[in-house]
Formats: C-alpha cells, sequence, structure tokens
C-alpha cells in the first residue's frame, strides 16, 4: 500500500472544512503569538475506526488550540468524522475515481436516439 497523500487527506476531511479550520487556527495561533509574546498551541488528533467489516474506516478529527490572548488564552476544539475507504493509494474519499463512466457505451442503461 502507497502512504497516503497528507495534503489530500486533510482536504478530503469534512469537505475540506477541516482543512480550513486548521488553516484560520493556525493564522490566529500565530497572530496571538507574535502579538502578546506568550507560546500557543495547535494540535490535529486523528482516531480511526473500521466500519463494519469492510474496507473503510470511519476517521474522527480533532482540531484543538489555544491561542494567546492579553490577559490570559482562548482555547477551542473541534471534532467531527468522516468515512474514507482503505485502498492501495491509502486513505481515500472515494473507492475509485468519482470521475469514472459506471457504464461503457455498450452498456449504458438508455441507448441515445438517432436523428
Amino acid at each position: 500500500m502507497k502512504p497516503t497523500d497528507t495534503a489530500e487527506f486533510i482536504n478530503s476531511l469534512n469537505a475540506s472544512v477541516f482543512a480550513q479550520q486548521v488553516g484560520r487556527a493556525l493564522s490566529d495561533v500565530a497572530a496571538g503569538v507574535v502579538d502578546h509574546g506568550k507560546p500557543g498551541e495547535v494540535t490535529l488528533k486523528f482516531k480511526l475506526k473500521q466500519i463494519g467489516q469492510s474496507n473503510q474506516v470511519t476517521v474522527s478529527h480533532t482540531l484543538d488550540f489555544v491561542q494567546p490572548t492579553k490577559r490570559g488564552k482562548k482555547r477551542e476544539d473541534t471534532s467531527l468524522d468522516t468515512p474514507m475507504y482503505v485502498t492501495e493509494n491509502g486513505h481515500e474519499l472515494f473507492q475509485t475515481s468519482p470521475t469514472d463512466q459506471m457504464f461503457t457505451r455498450e452498456q449504458a442503461p438508455v441507448v441515445a436516439r438517432e436523428v
């Protein structure tokens, strides 16, 4: 099995919303660190659990961050689940390419009319 493409993996979680949340957290925490001279923290956590007897897993993904403020800190965490397939290409949102055709022209259930 190939290693999972990390960028594609994170972009697939929660329809790319998770990647946007991580980016926002990194920017906010970095700004707090620079503005207030105190350390901040961003933590990503992944838990995987098999779905039934299939080649699918539920990826529980958690974003937790601590942003320093003038008089303390601001903490937020968010956690959601995304089902993914385990394939020869690593973790993927779809088992096959979503742009693959389901039927060939000869197998198409509706025959095109000739004009």
